[in-house]
């Protein structure tokens, strides 16, 4: 696939907690269709049965990952190959990973699991970064998109709060491969911003999709206030 249709766009990620009643395929690809049907240029997915539900339901870029905790490792975006080729299988164009810094199960390297999935899968890569450090490493290991997907979700970067401006630009200025916004954006008008400073296109997730933790913050709003 080319990543022109994604340019200036924009992603929707639709996931929910596990323990969610919208945590089911079903649930998943009718949010997923109602944001193709409103404009999304993609949706950004989790676990193998909700991409293949979604799949049968959109044909926009699905950019698949499959979250794993796996004990002693905090990499957890499709931590390992056979977690991509699943991923892969299920219907995804782009294959989302943990591209931080941090120790990798298994004994794969970063440039191992892209080099796999470009070749075995014949699927393109978007990289999550929380550092520019990170991002840079990605991009030599041969990430095809970088997103600043982890930025604030790490104990390199967990004092920091999404979105990650300052990442973005350096991710803008200093990379050769289209640069993903992700994390934080919670209006329209940020989502300009992120144009404004180079993304190549932004990825929308809890803003539109999370309802549970939208009503917890009105409802805990609400308690505060009575």
């Amino acid at each position: 696939m080319s990543l022109k249709t994604l340019h200036h766009g924009l992603i929707v990620s639709c996931q929910a907690p596990v323990d969610s009643p919208l945590h089911e395929p079903m649930v998943i690809a009718a949010m997923a269709q109602a944001a193709v049907n409103n404009g999304a240029v993609g949706v950004r997915i989790d676990t193998p049965a909700h991409i293949s539900a979604v799949r049968e339901r959109v044909t926009v870029p699905i950019i698949g990952l499959w979250k794993q905790v796996i004990p002693g490792y905090d990499v957890y975006i499709t931590p390992q190959f056979h977690h991509a080729a699943a991923v892969a299988k299920a219907g995804a164009d782009i294959i989302a990973i943990d591209a931080t810094t941090r120790n990798r199960p298994g004994g794969e390297t970063l440039a191992d699991i892209i080099a796999q999935i470009h070749q075995e899968l014949g699927k393109l890569v978007m990289a999550d970064v929380d550092t520019i450090e990170g991002a840079i490493a990605a991009c030599a290991a041969g990430a095809d998109m970088v997103g600043t997907t982890l930025f604030g979700y790490t104990s390199a970067t967990g004092h920091l709060s999404p979105p990650g401006w300052e990442l973005l630009t350096q991710m803008v200025q200093q990379l050769d491969v289209p640069v993903i916004c992700e994390g934080g954006i919670s209006s329209p008008q940020m989502t300009r911003q992120a144009i404004d400073l180079g993304a190549y296109a932004v990825v929308v997730g809890t803003a539109l999709t999370g309802i549970d933790y939208l009503v917890r913050g009105y409802v805990k709003e609400l308690g505060v206030s009575s």
